[in-house]
């Protein structure tokens, strides 16, 4: 599995963050997170990236067909804690790790990069106008 961003950190390091990742997702798509403010949401968790001490993890969340809601990242945010604690147990750490939960904004960005290239791609399939405004 190849690392993201140029991720440097130590092979254990991105082991836990990946763990993290699909065991997130499990209690999400379980919902195992009882917060009527997720109900009906599709989210997916794109990333997770740990602190060197696995005491910090920030998650990379996003909701299929729309940037995520403030009011989603609110509801991760409350369940925070007892997400944290899960992980901790689920993963054998010995500390629970204080979860940040943040919206993902690559599928944003690869949507608008396509748009532009279909943009560009259209301009230059149009033959160029005139100064006199003929083709």
């Amino acid at each position: 599995m190849a690392r993201r961003h140029g991720d440097t950190s130590s092979p254990r390091r991105f082991r836990v963050a990946e763990a993290m990742r699909h065991r997130l997702a499990d209690y999400l798509v379980r919902g195992e997170v009882h917060d009527p403010r997720l109900d009906g949401r599709s989210l997916t968790v794109a990333e997770v990236r740990v602190s060197p001490d696995l005491r910090h993890a920030t998650v990379y969340v996003a909701e299929l067909g729309r940037p995520l809601s403030e009011e989603a990242r609110r509801a991760l945010t409350a369940a925070a804690g007892r997400l944290a604690g899960r992980l901790a147990r689920d993963l054998h750490l010995k500390y629970a790790p204080r979860l940040r939960f943040v919206a993902d904004e690559r599928f944003e960005v690869a949507d608008r990069i396509e748009r532009l290239l279909r943009e560009a791609r259209t301009r230059r399939a149009t033959p160029a106008a005139t100064e006199d405004g003929e083709a």
